[in-house]
């Protein structure tokens, strides 16, 4: 079994991680349309916990580059948007709404807060990789990132809530003639185990 069809081409194997970008913006109905495909992402309990932040005004992004490690500054700055993905430390509170059939959804988490922080990281982070591929399915190219000041994030963009951070992702139109070579996957049976 092969990934031939155009659709799984554009999502894996030919998707890439950029990080130049044509001056071609992005608009609201696009950050809109991307938002309607990637909220079907599977999460523990229907928990949702992912938050975004688009950042797209030339103060925001500026606050954000000041929280960037040197490397990734330029990235960001000619992006048309950066996301910053987050996490809901407070997601239990949506659960009597979101996964209704199951009563005790809430209380499951009270008093847990390893718990909470790990479920909102696990999911936050599945449903950030259906962004990408939302945003990829939808013809945007992505530059996924770390290296960030975490703290520095959640000051400038999450103050006062319950937020926190995940990850940076920078959404736009790629300049592919900048792309580098694909770096090496490892392969199957270095990766897999069948038990």
């Amino acid at each position: 079994m092969t990934a031939t069809h155009a659709s799984a081409e554009s999502l894996f194997t030919a998707g890439r991680s950029h990080s130049s970008w044509l001056p071609k913006p992005v608009s609201e109905a696009q950050l809109r349309a991307l938002y309607e495909l990637a909220q079907w992402a599977p999460t523990s309990m229907n928990c949702q916990p992912m938050r975004l932040r688009w950042v797209v005004t030339a103060p925001s992004k500026q606050r954000l580059i000041d929280c960037l490690y040197e490397g990734n500054k330029a990235k960001s700055e000619h992006a048309p948007v950066v996301v910053i993905v987050g996490q809901d430390l407070d997601f239990p509170a949506t659960l009597p709404r979101l996964f209704p059939h199951k009563t005790d959804a809430q209380a499951y988490y009270s008093g847990k807060p390893d718990l909470v922080a790990s479920t909102a990281l696990r999911n936050s982070s599945l449903q950030g990789a259906y962004l990408i591929m939302a945003a990829r399915a939808l013809g945007l190219d992505c530059g996924p990132m770390s290296g960030f000041d975490m703290q520095a994030v959640d000051a400038a963009f999450w103050s006062g809530t319950t937020v926190r951070t995940n990850f940076l992702c920078n959404i736009g139109y790629a300049d592919h003639a900048q792309v580098k070579p694909r770096g090496p996957r490892l392969p199957f049976d270095e990766a897999c185990t069948i038990v």
